[in-house]
């Protein structure tokens, strides 16, 4: 196993900088003062609204429509159905410009093939209750009103409450786009964006800009470093960035969108651009103010797919080590008779967003001193080490101590795999793309290592399947991963 890292050091110190200063709009935006709770609450609120729109929609739709006597797991599994129907098919993301009737096609054809479904396992499991086209028909146009209707009514309540709270945003860009979603964000309080501060390149391009801009133009606070826009996220609670070009065009942009989304803010890329504007950017494309605006996701923005996760990691943590238990004391005996005291070897690691932990190992060597177990790269054919250390490492035993890491939140099951943090500042600086495997939670086996790239191998391969496996992510792929993981152990490969 290669001994590895941690974050990558910042290019330079900050010198202490401001927040931005708040500045008030133009023209009145009923007010500026933030919304309270964290990040997650504030996402997740309005969709719990929509989720609870829909339920009640269906429930008046079995009321109306339903025959008397239905049995109540038809009602669970119609309420699961239309659920999970919804959140495929995207209806509970939040946008900048909701339209419940640019909804109802999605509604209608959702809820017609909802209630066939139900029809056609009705009328084979129970017969007694079994209702015809007419029933169908009458039921999907009810539950479509009732559905568009009490989202209009969260909509209008988002909309009144976005007015009174606004939430603090950046604009990432300068020049005539800047200012112009700048501008329309204060004349529409409507979409709940309140303007704190500009990303630009450098503070001169963006003042000279500026003082050319008409006199009603407002002038927000310029930030330049990584590190005022870290601070300026944190004092002034910015919930939402919006970019005017795509990250991946400007020199920073892709590490500042890191930097963005690691604080959990909701970013947007909002350009008049048409040719830029019409192409995919992930999700929905919505409009503020008829600018398109498309919202910008690093895949690991998914909260309820993200605890499933942790929920599966959690559970078969937790059951490999009861599981487990007797290998694993057979593997400490082994390491305890063989190389004396200090059976669990502890090292600094870099997990999720540069944040150092301790990953646990069963130790196959002992080194000189603390700088040989930071800096020394392999140890696999180091002469101290001994024969139940070289059984431990060939079959990947050495490894099930970090079962302890995923139950306590340090790692997961499936992701990249965590380096020390000499490494990760060299890698990071020589490799394009290295810091990005941050952006997820680190694992124990990896797309990497089941494609062979573990051990002395080549750095920017690894790099290169780690963001593939962060942005194609999905419980399935885990799943595949670990099938793979639980097949190369009996090849043992070794690291």
């Amino acid at each position: 196993m290669t001994m590895e890292s941690a974050p990558a050091p910042g290019a330079g110190q900050a010198t202490a900088v401001q927040a931005p200063t708040v500045h008030p709009p133009r023209r009145g935006d009923g007010g500026t003062r933030e919304l309270g709770g964290g990040r997650a609450a504030v996402r997740l609120a309005p969709a719990a609204q929509l989720l609870g729109a829909d339920a009640v929609a269906l429930a008046g739709t079995f009321a109306l429509c339903a025959p008397a006597g239905w049995p109540w797991p038809v009602v669970a599994v119609q309420a699961v159905a239309q659920m999970l129907l919804h959140a495929y098919r995207g209806l509970y993301r939040l946008g900048l410009s909701p339209s419940v009737l640019s909804e109802v096609p999605a509604f209608l054809g959702l809820t017609l093939l909802q209630w066939y479904v139900t029809m056609e396992v009705v009328d084979v499991w129970a017969p007694a209750h079994a209702f015809g086209w007419a029933v169908l028909a009458y039921a999907a146009a009810v539950q479509t009103v009732l559905c568009a209707s009490g989202r209009a009514v969260v909509h209008r309540i988002r909309h009144r409450a976005a007015i009174r709270n606004p939430l603090s945003t950046l604009i990432v860009g300068h020049g005539p786009v800047a200012r112009q979603v700048t501008a329309a964000l204060y004349d529409h309080p409507g979409y709940g964006l309140r303007p704190v501060g500009r990303v630009g390149p450098d503070a001169s391009t963006v003042s000279t800009e500026d003082a050319a801009a008409p006199p009603d133009v407002v002038k927000l606070p310029v930030l330049v470093t990584p590190q005022e826009v870290g601070r300026a996220v944190v004092q002034n609670s910015v919930r939402h960035a919006v970019f005017t070009a795509p990250p991946e065009s400007t020199p920073d942009g892709a590490a500042l969108f890191a930097l963005l989304t690691g604080h959990g803010c909701r970013v947007w890329l909002v350009t008049g651009d048409t040719a830029v504007a019409t192409r995919p950017a992930g999700g929905r494309p919505d409009h503020l103010w008829g600018f398109a605006a498309h919202p910008l996701q690093d895949g690991t923005r998914r909260p309820v797919s993200h605890a499933a996760k942790r929920v599966m990691d959690a559970l078969l943590a937790g059951t490999g080590l009861v599981l487990l238990s007797p290998l694993m004391a057979v593997c400490a005996l082994a390491v305890r008779i063989s190389d004396g005291p200090g059976v669990i070897f502890r090292q600094e690691r870099v997990g999720r967003h540069g944040r150092p932990f301790v990953l646990l190992k069963f130790r196959t060597l002992r080194p000189a001193d603390a700088q040989e177990s930071a800096t020394r790269w392999n140890v696999a054919s180091d002469g101290r080490m001994s024969r139940a250390g070289r059984l431990l490492r060939r079959t990947s035993l050495d490894e099930l101590p970090q079962l302890w890491n995923v139950l306590r939140g340090d790692m997961s099951l499936v992701g990249p795999r965590p380096e020390r943090p000499f490494f990760v500042a060299q890698f990071s600086r020589t490799h394009p793309g290295y810091q990005a495997r941050h952006r997820m939670p680190v694992g124990i086996t990896g797309l990497a290592q089941v494609n062979g790239l573990r051990g002395d191998t080549s750095i920017e391969e690894r790099a290169r399947f780690d963001n593939r496996y962060i942005e194609t992510w999905s419980l399935w792929q885990d799943a595949c991963v670990l099938a793979r993981t639980v097949g190369s152990f009996f090849r043992l490969g070794g690291s």
